[in-house]
């Protein structure tokens, strides 16, 4: 079995290509090692529009932008990352106040794979990576 976490779109997306090296949560974790980062289903077009201004707006989207809202996989894993820490403070201009951030490196995308998340931390059965968005289902 392999660990892994549920995270709404756009923020995996910034994650697994190297953007985002801080995952806020409201709860701690002693949890380090690598993860499977598993993009969640809900995604609005108004969140997507709303976080996608906010974050022009402070400086922070990629250079190439974020894709499009139609583009953005959900509903399956996307990537890996591995947690190194979690901490309280950081200089990270991700890290939001009042949360615990899980220090992210080594974050990567993989070829997308349908999944079904859930709450925390959950496991993956390895013979679930063969799986592909290509497959007829």
């Amino acid at each position: 079995m392999i660990p892994a976490l549920s995270i709404r779109q756009p923020w995996a997306w910034l994650i697994v290509h190297g953007h985002k090296d801080i995952e806020n949560r409201d709860w701690n974790t002693t949890f380090r090692g690598n993860v499977l980062v598993h993009a969640g289903l809900t995604m609005t077009r108004a969140y997507y529009d709303q976080i996608t201004e906010e974050l022009g707006n402070a400086g922070m989207l990629p250079a190439s932008g974020l894709p499009a809202y139609e583009e953005l996989q959900r509903g399956g894993l996307v990537g890996w990352t591995r947690i190194v820490d979690c901490v309280e403070h950081s200089p990270s201009k991700w890290k939001q106040e009042g949360t615990f951030g899980f220090v992210l490196r080594d974050s990567r995308p993989i070829p997308f794979v349908p999944y079904k998340g859930r709450l925390q931390f959950f496991n993956v059965p390895k013979h679930a990576l063969e799986a592909r968005s290509d497959d007829k289902r």
